[in-house]
């Protein structure tokens, strides 16, 4: 009981006033989006996307990420580098994810509010080698994708890539978003789910490395706000925690790769060799309404009426943020656009 009373207590402390489910357009009071946060903190951790309260990444993981997006080349079906190859940008997670990402409606099409369907119609887009496969599905959450063996990875193999004549070796590029269903321990708790987060995307950055051998680089976006939620499937705080989990997970592979150690959580995470490259894509998180410093809301018109899972605009503001990330990163326009340079 007292342990309940101080993880409340703590949850209140972070979450000021917190929305009340079936008001529509409450707003939060809470913290602080985390590129936001800076060196400030969230119940005593540090905020920005990267060490030392930062959003911009260290100089030695920076120039890494360019020399992998400078690797990412047009191969063939059996990974071999071929002027008529290809290369694939792959997408990796649960429902929010293939929703944002593409939007799949009758007959297989990516829906044109989507992330693919902005990117189909894009002029500045490579069309020519890069293809965007949406390998995320409804309810395939972290733990459905921790492993080399789960079934996820044959169903991405046998159905969205082999249907387009691809091959996992092909697959270069990873934008990855997972979370769990019906989390129960939010922060500062040990055993809080941001921290199995933090286990269980070392694992996938292990198992994806194992199933795509040539995979160069990886990008990891957190949960949209969910401070709308009706249900227990993923509410706050947990949503704004993933966004430690992401976090953590990245400054694993920083800190090993510079000598620090490796993460106990996280575990194994060098990139020369275990794991691809890993760093933030987009961070989605705002809190409702209150502009984040780029302008950044989210309105209960942008969720289902489920609070959680996005509307056709949750998911146009998801697929647009996606867009401009992969067009104007130092770290990815080399390869996503027809004339953009990762120098």
């Amino acid at each position: 009981m007292i342990i309940n009373l101080r993880r409340l207590l703590a949850m209140l402390a972070a979450f000021v006033a917190v929305s009340v489910v079936g008001m529509p357009e409450a707003v939060a009071a809470g913290p602080l989006p985390l590129n936001d946060l800076g060196t400030g903190t969230y119940l005593g951790f540090q905020g920005g996307l990267y060490p030392a309260g930062r959003n911009t990444m260290p100089g030695t993981h920076h120039t890494t990420g360019i020399n992998r997006a400078l690797r990412v080349r047009p191969v063939d079906t059996a990974g071999n580098p071929s002027a008529n190859g290809k290369y694939v940008l792959l997408s990796i997670g649960m429902s929010n994810t293939t929703q944002e990402f593409c939007s799949s409606e009758g007959g297989g099409q990516c829906a044109p509010y989507s992330f693919i369907g902005q990117a189909a119609v894009d002029p500045q887009v490579n069309h020519d080698k890069l293809v965007i496969v949406d390998g995320a599905e409804g309810g395939q959450t972290a733990g459905t994708w921790d492993s080399p063996t789960d079934a996820n990875y044959n169903r991405v193999r046998d159905t969205r890539l082999a249907s387009l004549g691809l091959t996992e070796r092909q697959v270069q590029i990873a934008w990855v978003k997972v979370a769990n269903a019906g989390p129960s321990v939010s922060l500062p708790a040990s055993n809080a789910d941001a921290y199995q987060l933090v286990t269980q995307q070392g694992n996938i950055l292990r198992a994806l490395k194992k199933r795509y051998p040539n995979l160069q680089q990886v990008f990891f976006s957190s949960r949209i706000y969910a401070g709308y939620a009706t249900t227990n499937l993923n509410p706050e705080p947990y949503a704004y925690e993933t966004g430690l989990g992401v976090k953590w997970v990245i400054q694993a592979q920083i800190t090993q790769m510079s000598g620090g150690g490796t993460d106990p959580r996280a575990g194994n995470l060098d990139y020369n060799g275990t794991v691809a490259w890993a760093a933030w894509g987009p961070y989605l998180w705002a809190n409702g309404l209150q502009p984040r410093s780029d302008g950044l809301i989210w309105e209960r018109s942008d969720f289902n009426s489920d609070g959680t899972h996005p509307a056709a605009s949750g998911r146009q503001k998801v697929g647009s943020m996606l867009l401009r990330f992969f067009k104007t990163s130092r770290h990815t326009a080399c390869w996503f656009t027809v004339s953009g340079s990762c120098a």
